[in-house]
């Protein structure tokens, strides 16, 4: 009794695919020759940028990153491809490479922190100006808080009352009163420092 099995669709095309590939191997066709660079251009330009997006998240990069490896791949072996073996897989690691390049550099760019720029230093003629004294009370003077400083000049260098730097400065006059005795006593002190 013989035992007839009716092939399935998906195991022909199998079987075809298979059969196809072995009759191209052993040289029973002519060799296919490879697609020219604008052919492979617009056959797989697209599903490269995909995979360049995949990569790297950004559609201008992915972009940039395809025609850059186009690019390459024509510097390196003209509009014809013949002594390129494979260049489909070429393509796919070269935009994988240059994917990954552009990850470097964003990642160390990214990690860059500039120096602080460099504090604004007098102009020589201020420093030249300017007194021994006046140096010394200006060093003193760095060593007070913003708001002690605000009360010493608002007192001292414009003359005004406790009631008008209370309402400059928005805060009560017995604040003006214990802020400016804080800071005197900080200042006698600095410059008893300064001139032992």
């Amino acid at each position: 009794m013989t035992i007839s099995i009716a092939p399935s669709w998906p195991l022909l095309r199998l079987l075809r695919s298979v059969t196809s590939g072995l009759r191209s191997s052993r040289g029973d066709s002519p060799r296919e020759t490879p697609p020219a660079i604008n052919e492979l251009y617009h056959a797989r330009r697209l599903s490269l940028v995909r995979l360049a997006i995949l990569m790297v998240d950004d559609l201008p990069t992915a972009e940039d990153i395809v025609q850059d490896v186009f690019a390459a791949l024509y510097r390196r072996h003209g509009a014809d491809l013949r002594g390129l073996a494979d260049p489909h897989a070429y393509l796919t690691t070269a935009v994988l490479n240059t994917a990954r390049s552009a990850l470097r550099r964003r990642r160390t760019a990214r990690s860059y922190v500039p120096p602080p720029p460099p504090a604004p230093s007098p102009a020589a003629e201020e420093e030249a100006l300017l007194s021994e004294a006046d140096t010394e009370i200006l060093a003193a003077l760095g060593r007070l808080t913003a708001r002690q400083r605000q009360v010493v000049v608002l007192r001292y260098w414009s003359d005004l009352s406790e009631a008008e730097i209370a309402t400059v400065l928005d805060i009560s006059r017995g604040t003006v009163k214990s802020t400016a005795s804080r800071a005197l006593t900080i200042l006698r002190d600095a410059l008893q420092e300064t001139r032992q």
